[in-house]
């Protein structure tokens, strides 16, 4: 029996393997996309950006695809850099020392990690969406040399950064983890792989 293909809308293969391993043990071929695939990301929200992705990415490699988007909401700057957080800076060096820099002292440093992840059928047509939050606070300083927000971001339910979580606590925790959760039992039934 063919084992039915997604695409993840992503060329990392990192990010590829991680929302595979998030979506659980399914008997899914997963690929990444094309790697000559860029697709501008002109949405206002995190769902827009997923959709432009996923939408993109099914059409182009005519398979059921999973696009997601996220980012980083600090409540003291009143949401930013939210959609924006790939884009804040040129270098991750300079994303942190841009966001410490405008946190300053102040002690109200809640923020959260903020995902939002589409299905899309082989048509590009949307299916199912879905979100995820991880809700946490930011140090003054990173916990670990050359990391992006996520060297900052204290997960307090696990105790460690965001980067520091293991793979079992991201698909618990993180909010990508969370996204993908919610969006598997819609996979299954989409690939009539329910029992």
């Amino acid at each position: 029996m063919t084992r039915p293909i997604l695409t993840i809308a992503s060329s990392n293969p990192k990010k590829v393997a991680e929302i595979e391993a998030m979506l659980g043990p399914l008997p899914i071929e997963v690929h990444k996309q094309p790697q000559d695939m860029n697709v501008e990301e002109t949405g206002e929200t995190y769902f827009e950006n997923a959709l432009l992705k996923g939408t993109a990415t099914a059409r182009e490699t005519n398979s059921w695809t999973i696009a997601d988007d996220s980012g980083l909401e600090v409540d003291a700057l009143n949401g930013a850099p939210g959609i924006y957080s790939a884009r804040f800076a040129q270098s991750n060096e300079e994303k942190l020392k841009k966001i410490l820099n405008q946190l300053g002292d102040t002690p109200y440093r809640s923020a959260r990690f903020c995902s939002a992840m589409v299905l899309c059928n082989p048509e590009g047509n949307l299916i199912s969406n879905s979100e995820g939050i991880c809700w946490g606070e930011l140090l003054k300083h990173p916990a670990y040399p050359n990391g992006e927000f996520e060297s900052i971001f204290w997960v307090r339910e696990a105790k460690c950064t965001y980067g520091e979580l293991s793979k079992e606590q991201l698909t618990k925790l993180g909010s990508r983890g969370k996204a993908a959760r919610a969006l598997a039992p819609h996979l299954l039934q989409e690939f009539n792989l329910t029992s």
